[in-house]
């Protein structure tokens, strides 16, 4: 916590014409100093106080909480990509951000753990603790370390950043990286639009050859990014049945009713693809124009500044070449 110290005390000069004054102007000249001299050892003794303790309040959703104000040692159960897109160092993190290949380089070291390893977290000695809001556990979080607990979904994919950022004593540079990544996608959206139309639209699919999903605006795989930043349209069906509560379920024969100009379509290069295969697939309108644009469902499940950035490169080479 910065805090400024107070200015040195102002030299008292008193210019004695008389004798009489004497004593009395030098006695009142000294009480003032030492008044001034003990005011300024109890500021200072508190700024020295609050160097040596590091800390900061953070509020969070929950209300205040005491957290280093530069955590060395994270551990983070949720948000963890939020906090790499930050630099934040990291000593434990969940299973799924360890997948996801986009971290990979990130996290060689970090220790795989779960609300559930009381123990191994304990062991990790961290810092802070960033965990979900529905852990069961979070009151044994907090007696490990100052613990910040998140809702899923209660703020938009960019307030949430912006938390983060809260958190870890960086939100100058988070809310620089917000205005700036608004304008550049808004930007590609004018130029998506102006080469296919104002009315183009676009779907995101996820799925394998037993289930699909049609998405919304803000489950990831670059919804936020399509919907929200560059301003592209949904088909009115997915509107209608995929907006509200961030996806919908689709068998392979109705795929073609919910697939608009565009299709983004999020696969694992691990999963069952066959469906690729089919005639069902192949007679969708946008896979016959060679309108599909593949992303890596492993590395675009989440809606950091990472993933953002990399969907962006991604969309970008997909609309306009």
């Amino acid at each position: 916590m910065n805090k400024k110290l107070l200015l040195p005390l102002l030299l008292l000069m008193i210019v004695i014409s008389a004798c009489g004054n004497q004593a009395v102007n030098d006695n009142k000249a000294a009480s003032t100093s030492s008044e001034g001299q003990a005011t300024n050892a109890a500021s200072n003794s508190d700024t020295a106080s609050e160097a040596s303790t590091g800390t900061k309040t953070y509020q969070s959703e929950s209300g205040p909480v005491e957290v280093p104000a530069n955590p060395k040692r994270i551990v983070a159960l949720t948000n963890a990509p939020n906090v790499l897109s930050l630099d934040g160092t990291l000593v434990g993190v969940d299973e799924w951000t360890n997948k996801n290949p986009l971290f990979k380089d990130k996290l060689s070291g970090v220790k795989v753990v779960s609300p559930e390893d009381l123990e191994k977290i304990i062991e990790l000695d961290p810092d802070l603790i960033i965990t979900g809001s529905d852990s069961k556990n979070i009151d044994k979080l907090k007696e490990i370390a100052p613990t910040v607990a998140y809702t899923w979904g209660k703020l938009d994919y960019l307030n949430q950043q912006l938390e983060i950022g809260k958190l870890l004593n960086k939100e100058k540079e988070t809310q620089t990286w917000i205005d700036d990544f608004k304008q550049r996608t808004a930007e590609v959206g004018k130029e998506i639009k102006a080469k296919f139309g104002d009315n183009v639209t676009v779907s995101v699919l996820e799925g394998d050859a037993k289930s699909f999903y049609v998405l919304g605006n803000n489950w990831a795989r670059g919804t936020e990014v399509l919907y929200q930043a560059m301003g592209l349209n949904m088909p009115e069906k997915v509107k209608a049945d995929a907006l509200g509560p961030g996806y919908y379920t689709l068998s392979p024969e109705v795929i073609s009713d919910y697939v608009g100009d565009f299709l983004v379509l999020s696969r694992s290069s691990q999963g069952d693809n066959s469906f690729m295969k089919t005639a069902t697939w192949n007679n969708i309108p946008a896979v016959k124009n060679k309108h599909v644009i593949e992303i890596d469902s492993e590395s675009s499940s989440y809606s950091d500044p990472t993933t953002l950035e990399y969907l962006l490169g991604v969309f970008k080479k997909g609309f306009l070449g």
